[in-house]
């Protein structure tokens, strides 16, 4: 049983990463689906598919590299709210992720978005991660 499944979807992307792997299985929940989602529409990753099993079912992900150089898309995944300590925001409040850089993935009362999208509808929620 994982108690923290934010922190084990991320771990699991680092580690696939590190390793140097093209494809990397998640078992599935609606918001790792939506966190995968945003991922693809920012451009982190090439691809992403649900595939349903018996049970819960699998994300399974594409990782993005650089054609020549083969560094990854992403290069940092941090959890920033855990089970421990809940880091929430207002709208006004959500700081910039280097310099602009990167993205904030915000669990707002409208559903997972990114901390740019929750600025522009006027939503604070919870900070689940900051990537770049």
């Amino acid at each position: 049983m994982v108690t923290d499944p934010i922190a084990d979807y991320l771990t699991r992307l680092r580690n696939a990463q590190m390793a140097g792997h093209r494809i990397v299985e998640i078992p599935a929940s609606n918001l790792k689906k939506r966190i995968t989602e945003i991922l693809y529409e920012q451009g982190y990753i090439l691809k992403y598919k649900f595939e349903d099993d018996s049970k819960q079912g699998v994300i399974k992900i594409a990782l993005k590299y650089d054609p020549q150089t083969r560094i990854p898309a992403i290069q940092s995944l941090e959890r920033i709210s855990r089970p421990g300590l809940r880091q929430y925001a207002k709208p006004d409040e959500f700081r910039r992720v280097k310099n602009g850089l990167g993205i904030a993935i915000v669990s707002t009362s409208k559903g997972v978005m990114t901390d740019k999208q929750a600025k522009s509808q006027n939503v604070g929620g919870e900070i689940l991660c900051y990537i770049y």
